[in-house]
């Protein structure tokens, strides 16, 4: 509790994430428990979860997840799906009426695979169409939003505390290998449905504490590649950026992290030659990659977790283990919450890569 005269200053949102390496599936129970305990760094602007693994029974179908105005942008949006995806099923998400979540969308769901003919015509790789389906509604039809498209996985994000969120949602009810959350305190965008935290594309999703100063610039680049960033929200580049060096370029995420938090120059000339080569390449070759300001950030992935931190460190990041779960969180107690007797605790260096894969996996 803060005494009088006192301030506590929280820097911002409030991050967590949890992941079983042997893909042991665990309610979704613990991560609302982790991320209630950073209540104050949220204002009840946004909170969100992206869950993987939640879908076992359609997990060869791309799970859309899609946010409706009004029921004419349904029925034009779900024109579209049927045209370009065989979708095997269709229904409202469930939800509950919850005490702090006001004004919610039509919000459904659809599990799908693209279409064979069009894909055939298309000349596309599936992932690329899928992306490509993604981007055509967003930007096509008004009133619809599709804000999760991956195989096996979910977002489940609004406007509220995120602990509202999850009831409203009823995320313990639901179970998965990994489970991230978000609480949103914005300072410059506003309070909206979609822009809430986790951003996601395909099996990517972002939850992100700080603030991109080098946004305009990140996203002029990542436009050039066919992405579109219409959220008003500056994490929306992130998942964009993870998606473009991942998957269209091939870059492992070690690389990738080496692009978003580049270390300086000065530090770079230091390096043995060999190690410094390839630092020079990534830095030369994705230059407009690079993510300056404060930040934190948690990407899920199909088979894996990362966190990774400003070079400068400059929002918090703690990360604990115990047995095969691995905990990251904005503070310790929202780890200590769930597990208080941990194999290993530590804060993540500036700009030091957090990864973890399920057993077996690599990335």
């Amino acid at each position: 509790m803060i005494q009088e005269g006192q301030a506590r200053i929280p820097s911002g949102c409030a991050i967590s994430g949890i992941f079983s390496k042997s893909g042991e599936r665990f309610s979704g129970a613990d991560i609302i428990q982790s991320i209630t305990v950073m209540h104050d760094r949220s204002n009840g602007l946004g909170g969100g979860f992206a869950a993987y693994g939640v879908y076992p029974e359609y997990k060869d179908y791309y799970a859309f997840h899609l946010f409706y105005d009004n029921q004419q942008a349904q029925k034009e949006c779900e024109d579209f799906l049927h045209r370009h995806f065989d979708i095997a099923n269709c229904s409202e998400i469930p939800t509950k009426r919850t005490e702090g979540v006001t004004d919610a969308p039509l919000i459904w769901r659809y599990f799908g695979a693209p279409h064979t003919t069009r894909l055939s015509a298309s000349q596309l790789d599936e992932r690329e169409y899928v992306a490509k389906c993604v981007f055509r509604i967003n930007g096509s039809y008004p009133g619809a939003y599709v804000f999760s498209s991956g195989k096996n996985m979910g977002v489940f994000k609004g406007v509220g505390f995120p602990e509202d969120i999850a009831r409203f949602y009823m995320l313990d009810t639901y179970e998965g290998h990994c489970f991230t959350a978000h609480g949103r305190y914005p300072t410059n965008t506003p309070g909206w449905w979609g822009g809430a935290h986790p951003f996601a594309l395909l099996d990517y999703s972002v939850v992100h504490n700080g603030e991109i100063s080098s946004y305009d610039a990140n996203r002029r680049a990542i436009e050039m590649y066919g992405y579109k960033c219409d959220l008003l929200t500056d994490t929306e580049v992130i998942a964009y950026i993870i998606d473009y060096l991942h998957r269209k370029k091939g870059l492992t995420f070690w690389e990738i992290a080496q692009v978003i938090a580049a270390p300086f120059w000065q530090t770079i000339e230091t390096m043995p030659e060999e190690e410094r080569q390839t630092h020079e390449y990534l830095r030369s070759m994705f230059s407009s990659q690079l993510i300056t300001g404060p930040f934190s950030i948690i990407a899920g992935f199909e088979g894996g977790m990362m966190a990774l931190n400003d070079r400068l460190k400059l929002r918090s990041m703690v990360v604990g283990e115990k047995g095969d779960r691995v905990y990251i969180s904005s503070e310790e107690a929202a780890i200590r919450v769930i597990e208080p007797d941990l194999d290993r605790i530590w804060s993540p260096k500036g700009g030091e890569l957090v990864l973890v894969n399920l057993e077996g996996g690599t990335a």
